[in-house]
């Protein structure tokens, strides 16, 4: 699976892009690929519990999508980009600065994000028109043409796109989603907004606030990010100087390690943990997986010969401080295959092929 991360042009994306997956701008015109680590303050503490000889973090795949701007628009390419994606993390500028040029020629927030919005709801629309009238030229050749759902799915999207209102607020069943599998709407995608502020913006709580009310119906999720900030972050040497310096200034934990925790779950993901003095490890399954799913993530046999999940609480863990005191307090479930994974377990699974 993967994540876009578009913008228009000095928004901060590419700061971003390279802070989450280390990667070096080759073509900066261009779409660029690269891997995250999900940066999880529980791995962390597992980490810390177990001393593990190995350590492997869950991971994303991101693509730094062209910038958007007039000449991307009017070609439509840029569309292609963002429809191959499966989330989408939408970068605004929010920072003032004299040294970095504004393509509309001044810092205004609220009207990045709505002419971006206003774009991908647009470019839906066009989409719905146009499967409407080939339709429409179907019946006419065949009046046998079986096309009466599609029709009134794309007559109910236009009436929603013509409300302002993106298609992943819309109520859309299961047989009307098979319908739609390879049509690239674009606002049915889980969006994150990232509001690329000032250092001193991260304290402003209203700021955020106003943002989440102004477009309560797009179903937005919304962060605030300092990206020059978590550059200088990243670019510390070792782990107590990054803390050292997040104390100075007054941060619990860099706002990057909310954003791949929110890309993560704009992706549909929830992640379980495997745990050792070998290893341990973070493991990405859908939502809503039952045990013998989330087995094959680590390997197809675990699900074929599925016999049990054992399973603890994150909290119950580290509450307790050792998987004996877990299973003495009688907090280790023994979990069948209908048991649906929730996020942050730690399990071992029992099977037998």
């Amino acid at each position: 699976m993967k994540l876009g991360i578009l913008g228009f042009p000095q928004s901060g994306k590419k700061t971003l892009f390279h802070i989450l997956t280390g990667a070096v701008l080759s073509h900066p015109s261009s779409a660029e690929v690269g891997i995250a680590d999900i940066l999880d303050s529980r791995f962390d503490t597992l980490a810390r519990m177990y001393q593990p000889k190995k350590e492997t973090r869950a991971k994303i795949n991101f693509e730094l999508l062209p910038d958007i701007d007039a000449d991307s628009l009017r070609e439509g390419a840029i569309f292609k980009n963002i429809a191959d994606t499966d989330a989408l993390c939408c970068v605004i500028r929010a920072f003032t600065s004299d040294s970095v040029y504004h393509i509309k020629g001044s810092v205004d927030p609220r009207r990045d994000l709505e002419t971006i919005s206003t774009e991908l709801l647009l470019h839906d629309h066009l989409f719905a028109e146009k499967r409407l009238e080939r339709i429409a030229q179907s019946k006419k050749k065949s009046a046998k043409c079986n096309t009466e759902k599609e029709e009134a799915l794309m007559q109910r999207f236009c009436q929603h796109l013509d409300a302002g209102l993106p298609l992943r607020t819309a109520e859309i069943s299961s047989e009307e989603r098979a319908i739609i599998t390879s049509y690239p709407f674009i606002s049915l995608k889980q969006t994150i907004i990232v509001l690329n502020t000032d250092e001193a913006a991260l304290s402003d709580t209203e700021f955020l606030a106003s943002y989440k009310s102004a477009f309560a119906n797009q179903d937005f999720i919304f962060l605030k990010i300092s990206a020059l900030l978590e550059s200088e972050i990243a670019g510390l040497d070792s782990i107590e100087e990054r803390n050292e310096f997040m104390l100075s200034a007054g941060i619990e934990e860099p706002s990057i390690n909310q954003l791949t925790r929110a890309c993560m779950h704009s992706l549909g993901l929830i992640s379980f943990f495997t745990v050792g003095k070998d290893e341990v490890k973070q493991w990405l399954i859908r939502k809503g997986s039952a045990a013998p799913e989330a087995g094959r993530a680590i390997h197809s046999d675990i699900e074929r010969g599925f016999i049990r999940a054992e399973v603890m609480k994150f909290r119950d863990l580290v509450e307790l401080q050792s998987e004996e005191a877990v299973k003495k307090a009688g907090k280790l479930f023994i979990m069948g295959k209908d048991y649906i994974v929730e996020d942050g377990d730690i399990i071992s699974f029992r099977f037998n092929v």
